[in-house]
């Protein structure tokens, strides 16, 4: 502990201002979101001290010391005072780790996929089907035997197991994915692809007949929660009463718990992504998506790589599917339609291709626009239209707005165009990986040879 203080000395003599900006930021946004509840620009501020965290030239040490305060101490009491902000977290956590599968298949292997989206669904729908009475209502169909009830409800924590059949039962299914399409490439392995994930959900919409196995569109609810033990509910709660200001419930632990699980699979995933992409493994991705004649004469199992992309892909969105289950108590198939896929693909995109800090940001960035930026506008709109105020140069009352004009109807359009603006001024992404920033530097460079 003491040379970790005397590092860390060292560290801010050296580079004072980079301290002070990323502390500052941290402190005077968790005060503002204490503060000012739902405040947008207070949330802005607070999101802006982990990315200085990445940018800002830091010890190395001091930048995990930070990040651990914010992630385990600073933003689970803030998100205890206010939910909304532990739901958007939360949901970034989700799709950060989706964008992490994704972006081991598109960016590592370069095997575009519109279908990755199954994947979650397979995670998501192991533990509801087995952590509901959804096994008991079997009997609910004419000419079903009845079922008894199933020994996972008597004991909930079965969950934990869950999160790992979870990981290996979408990993078999992305390894049933990848070999029918092993000989398919580009446009057309994305049509395979976006068949397989709308199979998956035509098959969560249908299964309710002749054997309810899903539920069918009502989908299956309610789903099963870990227990908590109450004397640490008690303990915590007592400790946390008097910062954040009321009494602690257990939803808000859950919720906590919940936000907790997703960050650690987000790690998991950094961890596992980097020691791929350094691997022996993660070189022969990169051969066969710069070239795959090449990577096959230079001796590279072409059949089994190309399954591991899929398998290492698929496991941490079944992983995130149990935890997605667990945590919304209620699944159904238009949760895990295409154009989810194509959310997280865009995040990929946006953050940068092959980029394991990029595709997080990206991840952040569009969940904050679609749960923060838009609905805050959409609020702010909604109470213009209910009061009398009027714009002063024309003249126009706010109530005769109409509601077509709602920004969080627009989610899709602002998507696409921030997509066209990347893809014109920076294709390589927010954070580009470096050797998509050396390709493209080449591609510039015969072009002007041109």
């Amino acid at each position: 502990m003491k040379k970790f203080f005397s590092d860390f000395y060292a560290a801010i003599n050296k580079e004072p201002w980079s301290y002070i900006v990323t502390f500052g930021l941290m402190i005077i946004g968790s005060v503002l979101v204490y503060a000012t509840p739902r405040s947008l620009t207070a949330f802005l501020i607070l999101l802006l001290s982990p990315a200085s965290m990445y940018f800002l030239k830091m010890n190395n040490k001091v930048k995990l010391f930070a990040g651990l305060v914010l992630a385990i101490i600073v933003l689970p009491v803030l998100g205890i005072r206010n939910i909304f902000y532990l739901e958007v977290l939360f949901q970034i956590c989700v799709f950060a780790a989706l964008a992490l599968g994704l972006n081991i298949v598109i960016g590592m292997a370069g095997l575009l996929d519109l279908g990755y989206v199954a994947f979650y669904a397979v995670g998501a729908y192991t533990w509801a089907f087995f952590g509901s009475k959804q096994i008991s209502l079997l009997h609910s169909v004419p000419g079903a035997a009845p079922a008894n009830a199933p020994f996972f409800l008597e004991n909930p924590n079965w969950f934990w197991l869950f999160i790992f059949l979870g990981i290996g039962l979408a990993a078999f299914a992305g390894i049933l994915l990848g070999l029918p399409v092993l000989r398919l490439r580009g446009d057309y392995l994305a049509i395979v692809t976006l068949g397989f994930g709308e199979v998956i959900r035509v098959l969560a919409l249908n299964l309710d007949k002749p054997i309810n196995i899903t539920n069918g569109p009502q989908g299956i609810t309610p789903i099963q929660r870990p227990t908590l033990p109450p004397a640490l509910l008690d303990a915590v709660g007592k400790l946390l009463e008097p910062i954040v200001g009321h009494p602690v419930t257990e939803a808000q632990f859950y919720n906590v718990l919940f936000y907790f699980l997703a960050l650690a699979v987000i790690i998991i995933a950094v961890i596992v992504a980097r020691r791929l992409d350094d691997s022996r493994i993660g070189r022969a991705w990169t051969a066969i998506r710069e070239d795959e004649t090449a990577a096959i004469a230079m001796g590279i199992p072409l059949v089994k790589m190309k399954l591991a992309a899929f398998a290492s892909g698929a496991a941490f969105a079944g992983a995130m599917g149990v935890i997605y289950a667990a945590n919304r108590t209620f699944v159904s198939p238009e949760t895990f339609s295409f154009l989810q896929s194509i959310g997280v693909l865009s995040m990929v995109i946006l953050g940068g291709l092959g980029s394991i800090p990029g595709v997080i940001i990206g991840a952040a960035v569009v969940v904050f626009l679609n749960i923060q930026v838009l609905q805050t506008f959409s609020l702010y709109l909604s109470s213009l239209r209910q009061s009398d105020a009027v714009i002063p140069i024309i003249n126009f009352a706010w109530k005769n707005l109409s509601t077509q004009l709602d920004p969080a109807k627009y989610q899709k359009l602002i998507f696409g165009i921030i997509l066209v603006v990347m893809m014109i001024f920076r294709p390589s992404g927010l954070i580009p990986a470096e050797r998509r920033k050396r390709e493209l530097a080449v591609e510039d460079e015969e072009v002007n040879s041109e």
